[in-house]
């Protein structure tokens, strides 16, 4: 089958993948009408369809970029850019995520395609969270949750890229790049650079999207279920607190340009509790667990997310007890 049988052959299968939920939500319209009747299922609702449209736009701006880099970068440059050695090469991966404003589901497929150009692993794994977390738009609106309280912005932007070099390190030396490797193979497309461009857009959308989904939809289902007066019986249990709200972060999945404001909100917990929600969040949640194994396998996110998920927590602790 040509390239273009083949481009022809998907749009017809995405019209009638359309064409079918249109129809299945017409048929059982009341169905849906009385379920959302219902507390429960009507806030599962709520939370996915937020979910999902907070995460969209910046999923649509990673995977542009990652798009672009794909059709307009050379192979090597990214390698010539970066230090030839990868203890120097994670640093400044990191710190070249604050020039990218954007949120987690959009870092997935740039780093992926880091990688498929030929950036070291741990590097590209660094700027994956350094990206989210320390770009200005997040810094901003850090700010913006928490006025008057500067310390919070310049601790948020220390632990996570903290975390970030950490885990990049760590990955250098226990790290298995063939876990990327047997899960994901480059997928590089041919002809003009803008048709490269759209293929690689199209193909990393539909890919991340789906997961995006699963993540979503568990992301829903974890808010409903889990009761908010827990949040209460936790506030004051010191560092218990602080694995709390990690925890949470895990479990909302917010995304990091909106996450401040929720941290601000649980005015309850300490600042050290409230800085690594938002350490945490934008590194490793449900959704972010999602889209990673989507993008780099099963086997690489089982121990890539505990990881992250360790630096992200011990690196809020230590700077929310030496700045705040």
């Amino acid at each position: 089958m040509t390239s273009t049988s083949q481009r022809t052959a998907t749009r017809q299968s995405g019209v009638a993948l359309v064409a079918v939920v249109v129809v299945l939500a017409a048929v059982f319209r009341p169905v849906l009408s009385n379920l959302l009747d219902k507390p429960a299922i009507a806030n599962w609702a709520t939370v996915f369809v937020a979910i999902t449209l907070q995460a969209v736009p910046f999923l649509v701006l990673g995977v542009t970029i990652s798009a672009a880099i794909a059709a307009y970068v050379p192979p090597a440059l990214l390698t010539r850019l970066l230090p030839s050695r990868g203890q120097a090469a994670v640093p400044v991966a990191a710190l070249a995520g604050a020039l990218l404003p954007g949120c987690e589901c959009g870092s997935v497929p740039i780093a992926r395609r880091l990688i498929d150009r030929g950036a070291p692993t741990a590097a590209a794994l660094a700027f994956l969270l350094a990206a989210p977390a320390i770009n200005p738009v997040v810094l901003v609106a850090t700010a913006v949750a928490f006025p008057g309280r500067p310390e919070m912005v310049a601790a948020r932007f220390l632990a996570s890229l903290l975390a970030s070099v950490l885990v990049g390190w760590c990955w250098l030396r226990i790290g298995r790049t063939d876990l990327l490797r047997s899960r994901h193979r480059s997928h590089e497309h041919v002809g003009t650079r803008r048709e490269v461009l759209l293929a690689a857009a199209s193909h990393d959308f539909l890919s991340a999207g789906g997961f995006l989904i699963i993540g979503a939809a568990t992301a829903a289902t974890l808010q409903t279920v889990v009761p908010r007066t827990v949040l209460d019986h936790l506030a004051g249990s010191g560092a218990l607190a602080l694995l709390a709200l990690g925890v949470l972060a895990v479990i909302m999945a917010i995304c990091s340009e909106a996450d401040a404001f929720i941290a601000a909100s649980l005015r309850q917990f300490s600042a050290t509790a409230q800085l690594a929600f938002m350490v945490v969040g934008p590194m490793v949640d449900v959704k972010l667990v999602a889209l990673q194994a989507g993008t780099f396998g099963r086997a690489f996110t089982i121990r890539f997310a505990p990881l992250t998920f360790a630096a992200a927590l011990g690196s809020a602790a230590l700077v929310g007890w030496w700045l705040l």
